[in-house]
């Protein structure tokens, strides 16, 4: 039986990367918080490819590029939008309150885990 999933604070809002990607650690899991034109948005850190660190690679507006394919993702649903990348990007919700930045993510799994349940991190 899994735990529900819980808001955690990760950041000040003031650490944001200001129309960029920032990297955050939360439940024991790597994620990047992406400044969007619309708000803020969240995913786990790696490419479901390879398992690149997006943080690395080029952000626009609602589009993340892995650095070392080139596969692009939607930000807003995980949708890979551009090969090699096929698999969905895990997005998580986001929200800020009094002044941080917080993430609504379930317990952390070890590697193994969560490579026996298909996803790269």
């Amino acid at each position: 039986m899994s735990a529900e999933p819980s808001w955690v604070p990760v950041l000040s809002v003031d650490e944001v990367e200001r129309n960029g990607v920032t990297l955050v650690r939360a439940a024991g899991r790597d994620y990047i918080v992406y400044d969007a034109p619309d708000g803020l948005y969240a995913s786990l850190a790696y490419c479901t490819h390879q398992g690149a660190l997006l943080r690395d690679g080029y952000f626009d507006r609602h589009l993340i590029e892995c650095p070392l394919h080139q596969g692009c993702f939607d930000i807003r649903t995980g949708e890979p939008k551009g090969a090699p990348a096929t698999r969905p990007l895990r997005v998580v919700e986001v929200r800020t309150r009094a002044g941080m930045v917080e993430l609504r993510v379930g317990p952390g799994r070890s590697q193994a885990e969560s490579a026996a349940a298909g996803q790269t991190e």
